[in-house]
Parts: structure tokens; C-alpha cells; sequence
């Protein structure tokens, strides 16, 4: 499966740490992710991540763009709702696609979880067809 990943600034830590706590689940899998997020998952857990651009330099678009092509299969985007960001259309726009393609998406670390758990137990089998 193709999985992207995204976090604002405020979550790059925690996507780490989810991460680090899924590498053997993640590192099953094709991981996507923005510049600096995947960098930084990079360091962490050594998994193989294809970096798009940074999100605020087109990364997030290239991301839409896999997603309007269903060439993602999951979207996990830990964002930071309390405040306010440039980027804000490219967020809603991601959460469009994924809604507009069916494909799930997590924006919080508790259905983040669900969904990798669900991954592990082959509960997202159904995206193979659908591509």
C-alpha cells in the first residue's frame, strides 16, 4: 500500500514517534511524505520515504496530486488545527481529495492509530481493487 504522510510543524514530533512506534507495520508498505517530514522520519526510523517538495514549496500539492491520480492509498496528515496556517488551502484541499477518492485519512493521532491497526490487519485489503 501507498501511504502518505504529513505534519505541521507542531506534530513533526509526534509523527516521528508514531512512526518509530509503526516501523514494523510502515516498513511493509511505500511511504510518502513532504521534505522535511520525511527527513525527519528518516533520522528516526530508517525507513525509505519518497519526499515530495516541502509543504509550503508545492509538496502538499504533489501530494493532491498522487491522491487525484489514486495513487495513495492512506493519508495520515497530524495537523496542528489550533493555529492558524499560510498553507491552509493545500489542507483542506488534501482532506477534499481524500474525501472526493475515498481514500482514509487520519488527522489525529487516535485514528492515525485505527488506521495502521487496521493496515496490520488487512482491514484496507478493498483499496487494491478499487485502484
Amino acid at each position: 500500500m501507498n501511504i502518505g504522510l504529513l505534519a505541521h510543524d507542531e506534530k513533526k514530533k509526534l509523527m516521528q514517534n508514531f512512526c518509530i512506534a509503526y516501523r514494523g507495520i510502515l516498513n511493509k508498505h511505500e511511504l510518502y511524505a513532504t521534505a522535511t517530514t520525511g527527513r525527519l522520519i528518516e533520522e528516526v526510523t530508517n525507513l525509505a520515504i519518497h519526499k515530495y517538495l516541502a509543504g509550503t514549496l508545492g509538496g502538499t500539492q504533489q501530494m493532491g496530486s498522487q491522491i487525484e491520480n489514486n495513487l495513495l492509498d492512506m493519508v495520515i496528515f497530524l495537523r496542528a488545527p489550533q493555529s492558524k496556517k499560510d498553507d491552509e488551502p493545500d489542507i483542506f484541499n488534501i482532506m477534499h481529495l481524500c474525501d472526493v477518492h475515498n481514500i482514509p485519512l487520519a488527522t489525529n493521532l487516535a485514528t492515525a492509530e485505527l488506521l495502521i491497526k487496521a493496515l496490520e490487519r488487512g482491514d484496507l485489503e478493498w483499496r487494491e481493487m478499487y485502484r
